[in-house]
């Protein structure tokens, strides 16, 4: 077994899983946690279309086969119809954790005021995390300052890999002693 911790990347799109249009948010996603993490970590990237049973299939495989401690999605969290991610990551979740879509709603608002309507949410699946964040790279951003101080400890919590960050980028929480 990989020292690296592994963290999906998964970016749920029609038009980009068809080739019709390049997936920005992964790479987005991908260079965010570049600039961030400091221990190793090896990205598992997905590119899928807006179906809730490919999204649920495809997160299962990522935590229960891939073993990744960390799941970041981009995209499908709209109220457009097919816009279904956290519908997908509630169903093979077993908690909740809405407290990661209230920040992240939150600080988006504070930029634009269509962010009311973003379903961002995270949820845990054995020792994973999923956090599902919007579709654009500048939110992707927004979203994982808002909410990076708190999953190296969440993932601690739940016997993930242990994460380290650049403390100029971003310092992680951890109770003392």
């Amino acid at each position: 077994m990989s020292l690296n911790a592994r963290i999906g990347i998964v970016t749920v799109s029609d038009r980009a899983s068809r080739g019709e249009y390049e997936d920005r948010g992964g790479p987005a996603i991908h260079a965010y946690l570049t600039a961030v993490l400091t221990s190793p970590w090896q990205a598992v990237p997905r590119v899928i279309a807006d179906e809730q049973p490919l999204i649920e299939q495809t997160l299962v495989a990522l935590c229960d086969v891939e073993g990744c401690s960390l799941v970041i999605t981009t995209g499908g969290t709209g109220p457009a119809l097919r816009d279904v991610t956290p519908e997908a990551t509630a169903a093979v979740c077993a908690k909740l954790l809405p407290g990661f879509g209230e920040l992240m709603r939150k600080v988006s608002l504070e930029k634009v005021p269509t962010a009311i309507l973003s379903r961002q949410t995270a949820g845990i699946r054995g020792h994973s995390l999923i956090v599902n964040l919007p579709g654009q790279p500048r939110a992707i951003r927004e979203c994982l300052e808002a909410v990076m101080p708190a999953i190296p400890y969440c993932i601690d919590l739940i016997g993930g890999a242990y994460l380290t960050t650049d403390p100029a980028q971003v310092v992680a929480f951890r109770p003392k002693g």
